[in-house]
């Protein structure tokens, strides 16, 4: 019989994986594909978070650890070896949120007073010039559209000049660029978690993770607590930004590429849920 802590685990992953499916079937992944990933994603971890000292961990320990055959086993590390051997590919939203944090941190775009600048479209020091440095090899007509589209700059009908209007780029929907975010997002909130579980076997100080909820919220507040919480959260992410986007060795325009880098930041999200759902 399954001990207190192994039934608390089963009802904590079935929480994560009611709404995982949800999304999933709605964008046509049957379960047998999310298996397939399933078995992938334990393959993995066996082999690159279970490895004693200098030891390898081998097929048939992996086998032992996840419950799958040896078969399964070398068949999944094939479809691993092939998937990091392919180049990886900056998506849409990091190239035009890299753009944006550019435009915003990087002192070629900045007016006098340390603001970032109205743009021309071309020229040294436009737009097209910052488009080039951050994003790649997106066009600047494709990522000034996609920056229009979501009401991110202006454009100033007489000049054609480029102005900011938000230091951030919500990806639409269920596009590439917000599934992408939602990866990253999800695996970054249950890597922090996990690392806090572990943290009085190991003696690593906790990572931050806060959580604000009440559960008997009147109808007639949510409108207001939406608009509230979002400004607050934009006002905390933006100060937060402007502490960290500098010290970014890309927006830094340093030549140091000594020592480690390490992807860092703080995630906010707004979650609500009618007792009538």
């Amino acid at each position: 019989m399954p001990d207190s802590r192994t039934i608390l685990l089963h009802r904590a992953v079935f929480r994560i994986l009611r709404p995982l499916a949800r999304l999933l079937l709605r964008n046509g992944v049957a379960y047998g594909e999310f298996a397939d990933l399933m078995k992938r994603a334990y393959v993995q971890s066996a082999f690159e978070d279970f490895a004693e000292g200098k030891r390898r961990t081998t097929d048939s320990r992996a086998a032992v650890m996840t419950g799958l055959t040896r078969k399964d086993i070398k068949h999944q590390r094939e479809l691993l070896t092939v998937e990091q051997g392919q180049p990886a590919s900056r998506s849409g939203y990091s190239r035009v949120s890299r753009v944006i944090s550019g435009w915003v941190h990087d002192a070629h775009y900045h007016a006098s007073n340390g603001q970032p600048a109205v743009l021309s479209f071309d020229g040294a020091g436009g737009f097209s010039d910052l488009v080039r440095r951050y994003s790649g090899d997106m066009t600047p007509k494709a990522i000034l559209g996609e920056l229009l589209r979501a009401n991110v700059v202006s454009v100033d009908p007489q000049t054609g000049c480029l102005t900011l209007l938000q230091r951030s780029y919500v990806a639409p929907g269920d596009s590439e660029e917000m599934l992408q975010f939602f990866g990253e997002d999800v695996a970054d909130l249950i890597t922090t978690i996990g690392h806090n579980l572990r943290c009085p076997e190991t003696g690593d100080a906790p990572r931050l993770q806060r959580t604000l909820t009440y559960s008997n919220i009147p109808p007639e507040v949510m409108e207001q607590w939406r608009a509230h919480a979002a400004s607050r959260s934009q006002a905390l992410l933006e100060d937060l930004d402007q502490w960290l986007g500098p010290k970014d060795r890309d927006i830094a325009d340093t030549d140091d590429t000594s020592g480690a880098a390490y992807r860092t930041g703080i995630s906010v999200f707004y979650f609500e849920q009618s007792d009538e759902n």
